[in-house]
């Protein structure tokens, strides 16, 4: 696995250009600019506490809305993740957290199972946190988990403020994440034998 060694990605389409770096043991070396406050804020969030140095900036087309910006940002994250976990044996593989924020309150899963799949409940009481969507809240997990080949479970227990509950989500991602990817001597658990 890709630790110490950071993992540079370019990804340019007609809607994005992305560039991305991303080591896994970093010192929290964090910059984000996507042109969306709340999201750069809530990456520069998800990078800290999954102790990563992340350095990330992306040109969308904001013109028309934040979809491609978000989706775009999530699988260059996922595909990052990946490539740094390739040809991992000895992870947890499983990480498992409660975060408050406030009021709020979410629960974070994650397995680095090799499978891809993505539950995500919530229901937000605000139409946006900033200028971020929170319907994009749902799309940036999916794509991540979909591209990083990760199954990801995220609830929202309850809350009353959207930023809040899109926070303590995004720094659960980054905890779960940080647990699945502690180093277990003797390889991936697995009662297969294989992930």
């Amino acid at each position: 696995m890709t630790r110490n060694k950071p993992v540079e990605i370019q990804r340019k389409t007609t809607e994005t250009n992305i560039n991305l770096s991303l080591r896994l043991e970093g010192s929290r070396t964090i910059t984000v600019d996507t042109g969306i406050g709340f999201f750069d804020h809530m990456l520069a969030t998800l990078a800290f506490w999954a102790g990563w140095d992340l350095n990330l900036t992306c040109r969308g087309d904001l013109q028309v809305d934040t979809h491609h910006t978000v989706e775009d940002v999530a699988l260059t994250i996922g595909q990052a993740l990946r490539e740094a976990m390739e040809g991992s044996k000895e992870i947890e593989r499983f990480g498992s957290v409660f975060v408050p924020m406030d009021e709020a309150l979410s629960q974070v899963v994650v397995d680095l199972s090799g499978r891809p799949y993505c539950v995500f409940e919530a229901t937000f009481p605000a139409e946006r946190a900033g200028s971020f969507e929170t319907a994009m809240t749902d799309h940036f997990f999916r794509s991540l988990a979909f591209e990083a080949r990760a199954t990801l479970h995220i609830r929202s227990i309850y809350g009353q403020d959207a930023h809040h509950m899109i926070e303590s989500m995004f720094k659960g991602l980054g905890l779960a994440l940080r647990q699945a990817l502690i180093p277990r001597p003797g390889g991936v658990p697995s009662t297969k034998g294989v992930q």
